[in-house]
């Protein structure tokens, strides 16, 4: 895979322990759904530890008052992908816990597969918002990719992506598509099988977070 240089790939030991277990097919569904939640919030201290909109405000200690940093009220949107973006809300919610939640469904054409949109509900004023879009798994990057293209038609021109999993299929079609979002991966597997899966990859993410497997 090409370098890119909108392209953040995590190689935290913390994060690939907890990526060990998630993997592991005798993974329980409670576990796995706490492991995408913690690993996630690891990514989200990451991935926005730069460029979070802040707001300076006069702080009164027991000894003085100093001046310090919050994050601004209402500046950032999580818009998971369905369904299993949803299993990374939480981690989100954990450091960032007023953010607002859009959702975007996409569901994969098991024949070109290609994304298909069903369902697509936004916060209002998202165009001025820092816009994190959520999905364990960064496949062939074409959901990711037009769930990216249906949020910049509602004006917004701060997006991050933040995936568990990514094949280099996927990373590279999206950072190609979009290459003035930033995007961050746990970790980068080996490629994708015939049916679009990720290899070695953990099965399908949101069947081992919802039980429908």
């Amino acid at each position: 895979m090409k370098n890119f240089e909108n392209v953040t790939i995590f190689n935290h030991p913390l994060v690939n322990h907890k990526i060990a277990i998630l993997r592991d097919e005798k993974t329980s569904m409670k576990e796995f759904r706490e492991l995408i939640e913690e690993i996630t919030t690891l990514m989200t201290f990451e991935c926005l530890k730069e460029d979070v909109p802040t707001v300076e405000c006069q702080v009164t200690t027991p000894l003085e008052t100093c001046t310090q940093y919050k994050v601004k009220d209402d500046s950032i949107v999580i818009v998971p992908i369905l369904r299993a973006g949803l299993g990374m809300v939480n981690g989100v919610h954990t450091l960032f816990p007023s953010a607002k939640v859009g959702h975007i469904g996409l569901y994969r054409n098991e024949e070109t597969l290609e994304p298909c949109e069903y369902y697509c509900k936004l916060p209002e004023g998202i165009e001025d918002k820092l816009v994190l879009v959520i999905d364990p798994m960064l496949a062939t990057g074409g959901s990711a990719s037009d769930a990216i293209t249906m949020i910049k038609k509602r004006g917004c021109k701060h997006i991050k992506f933040m995936g568990v999993i990514g094949a280099p299929e996927g990373v590279e079609r999206l950072a190609t598509d979009h290459p003035d979002v930033h995007i961050f991966v746990s970790t980068l597997d080996r490629c994708l099988n015939e049916n679009g899966y990720i290899l070695p990859g953990l099965g399908d993410a949101g069947d081992r977070l919802f039980g429908t497997k």
